[in-house]
């Protein structure tokens, strides 16, 4: 089994790579999130192991490009930082699994044997709002048994939306968890990304599954 191993922290990077070798995998390395970035691009693996905090580019920024792109390749997070927060931030963002350091050795390759089989099984059961249905490791979506096309950006969206069904979402935390932290553009395209995920899956089958909370954002309900 072959895993990519993302770090900065070059004395970690060595003794994992050297105790995962010793385990049976292949490990490839990148000490920067740019660099493990177009390695994940670019090569298969069956797990990354992909830390937060990198030069470069966040491991947050290199896990979310991955899942725009359609790779389903297992992430395990790995972070100094500790709280609720941090973990549900990797997990939105499409991460299988979050190991805070400093963990055990035995604990991270048992998680990393745990997501192989996991993802060895298939697609997970699929996040729904009433009969709108999304797959979140295959990027799919369906309502009422018929499949919608979404562009990455509508997905990403529509995502962020179900998994916080009947909860207000501000547009300032849509531009944060579905564009970037530092988004300069206009704000406006929150509207504009709502209004065309609108006519592909309410207009079509009748539903008002997105709704606008004036002053405060969206929220998405069943319909």
């Amino acid at each position: 089994m072959k895993l990519l191993l993302v770090d900065d922290d070059v004395k970690l990077v060595g003794t994992l790579r050297r105790g995962l070798r010793a385990e049976g995998f292949q490990v490839e390395v990148a000490l920067d999130g740019i660099d493990g970035a177009w390695r994940a691009a670019e090569n298969s693996y069956d797990l990354i192991l992909l830390d937060v905090m990198l030069p470069g580019r966040s491991g947050y920024r290199v896990c979310a490009d991955l899942r725009r792109a359609g790779d389903v390749t297992p992430v395990l997070m790995l972070t100094a930082r500790d709280g609720p927060l941090d973990e549900a931030e990797g997990l939105d963002i499409g991460a299988d699994d979050y190991l805070t350091k400093p963990f055990s050795f035995t604990v991270l390759v048992a998680r990393i044997h745990a997501l192989i089989r996991r993802a060895a099984l298939g697609e997970p059961a699929p996040v729904s709002v009433g009969d709108l249905e999304l797959g979140l490791r295959a990027r799919r979506v369906h309502r009422a048994g018929v499949e919608i096309p979404l562009t990455a950006r509508e997905f990403d969206l529509l995502a962020y939306l179900v998994r916080r069904p009947g909860q207000v979402v501000s547009k300032h935390e849509i531009l944060t968890g579905v564009w970037d932290d530092d988004f300069q553009g206009d704000p406006n395209v929150v509207e504009v990304y709502v209004a065309r995920l609108r006519r592909k899956v309410d207009v079509p089958f009748g539903r008002r599954t997105i709704e606008t909370v004036r002053g405060a954002g969206y929220r998405v309900v069943p319909a």
